[in-house]
């Protein structure tokens, strides 16, 4: 089996060489077959799987303008389609593995997800609603970029990535199995398949060059892994459907002397959404004001500081919330000063993997994920005591000894962790996990910062 730099190189060559040869890419997008996906099991193995060189020729290419197809450069980014918990299992996971009970459970669950979807999308083409794109933020190592978007259906005028009630947002209608065109920094994004294709996949071997549009699963979504070198900064991500506007969202591209990355949570650590007492939680999520959301006092302050103690660091943001309340979650860190970063949130659609991670194992995915991806790089980890991030990052710490440089845990208020446990005599917090790596906690920001910036500022001399 090829590496996977070998499958982009040889990817990038096919390119190459159907374009020189006036090759049958279909700019329509409306013959040719749809797009198979690469072999990666788990989220940790797509970035694992991430490309370390590319040709420096069609780097060195930009456009302008990213809607005007005719000054596209003529070599396309070759990308390819992740595997991550947005459409596939892991092996302990796989429906076929599970007992009788289990089985039966998720085909109802998915059953009635597949029921909604199709009576909600009759009722939305009833009126005249047709695709659009949500586009994500994305992240890249410098080598390669990792982008994520969702299509679903809205009406004529509607637009992307304002900010809305969480309920809304809940609501959206997914748009399955849409062409999407992508571009980077007006540089267009061409589909390939590269590797094995796992069982899942859909394969098709008479495919063997690439198209100019990508396709999202049962549940809109599109998880891409592009191979292109790009300068360290912000870049910008357009996606385009038919009959739509482009779409822009940015694409933080992460520096290789970057030596400290933040994983930050974001319910009860930055953001009061009190998750222990679902109906607070609930009301919160779904119903509350996103304006009005409140921050957690210091945090933000800590966040600045760390950011000042680390030029460069990137913050990521890894919550169990899902991709439907992205908007306000992006909106929060923006108004209240917390550092700009990409946000890895949650699918709860399970008709694509036939379930839904739970949150520790979500967290524990895409934390693997970033370990591969930045294998240079240490982290500070960033939660609370509400749900189980003590547990979560202690399994994090001792799977990748020497890659967590500290723990950060807010600890809950007794207000806003009583809840339904409490009465029953259970706590509603989880412990402060054991582990070799020093763990700071405090009730606010405040409280962590007197006690955590002073290790970090000991140890800066062991970055280097």
């Amino acid at each position: 089996m090829r590496s996977p730099r070998e499958d982009f190189e040889a990817a990038e060559r096919r390119l190459a060489r159907h374009y020189h040869a006036g090759s049958d890419l279909d700019p329509a997008g409306g013959s040719t077959p749809d797009l198979v996906s690469a072999d990666m099991q788990t989220a940790g193995s797509a970035s694992a799987a991430a490309p370390a060189s590319f040709h420096a020729d069609s780097a060195k290419q930009a456009v302008p303008s990213p809607s005007s197809g005719d000054d596209m450069p003529t070599v396309p980014i070759p990308a390819r389609k992740a595997i991550t918990t947005f459409d596939a299992a892991s092996k302990r996971e796989r429906i076929e593995v599970k007992p009788f009970a289990t089985r039966l459970m998720r085909r109802t669950v998915t059953g009635a997800f597949g029921i909604w979807s199709r009576i909600s999308t009759t009722v939305v083409r009833r009126l005249g609603w047709y695709p659009r794109v949500e586009p994500y933020v994305g992240y890249g190592t410098g080598d390669y970029s990792r982008l994520i978007c969702r299509t679903v259906y809205s009406p004529e005028h509607a637009q992307s990535g304002v900010l809305i009630r969480g309920i809304r947002g809940m609501l959206a209608v997914a748009a399955p199995h849409t062409h999407v065109q992508a571009s980077i920094d007006g540089v267009p994004l061409n589909t390939v398949q590269v590797g094995v294709s796992e069982v899942y996949d859909r394969v098709d071997s008479a495919r063997a060059h690439g198209v100019e549009y990508a396709v999202s699963d049962s549940a809109g979504y599109l998880d891409l892994v592009a191979a292109r070198r790009l300068e360290p900064g912000i870049h910008s991500v357009y996606y385009s459907v038919e009959n739509r506007k482009p779409v822009a969202a940015n694409l933080y591209t992460i520096p290789a002397s970057a030596k400290v990355g933040i994983i930050s949570d974001v319910d009860d650590t930055i953001m009061i959404t009190q998750a222990p007492v679902f109906w607070k939680a609930a009301y919160n999520l779904l119903l509350l004001d996103p304006k009005k959301k409140a921050s957690v006092p210091g945090m933000s302050v800590l966040f600045a500081r760390i950011a000042d103690l680390f030029p460069g660091a990137p913050f990521f943001y890894l919550s169990t919330s899902p991709w439907n309340v992205e908007s306000s979650i992006r909106n929060f860190i923006t108004d209240h000063g917390f550092p700009e970063g990409p946000l890895l949130l949650r699918d709860l659609d399970p008709r694509p993997k036939t379930f839904v991670p739970t949150g520790p194992q979500h967290k524990l995915e895409f934390a693997e994920q970033l370990m591969a991806d930045f294998p240079d790089m240490k982290f500070i980890l960033v939660g609370d005591d509400g749900q189980k991030d003590p547990t979560t990052y202690a399994t994090i710490a001792r799977r990748y000894p020497g890659r967590v440089l500290a723990i950060a845990i807010r600890q809950l208020s007794p207000k806003e962790s009583t809840g339904i446990a409490s009465v029953a005599g259970v706590t509603a917090t989880q412990p402060i996990p054991v582990t070799d790596v020093p763990v700071f906690t405090g009730t606010t920001g405040s409280n962590l910062l007197k006690t955590m910036l002073p290790y970090l500022k000991a140890h800066l001399d062991t970055l280097d």
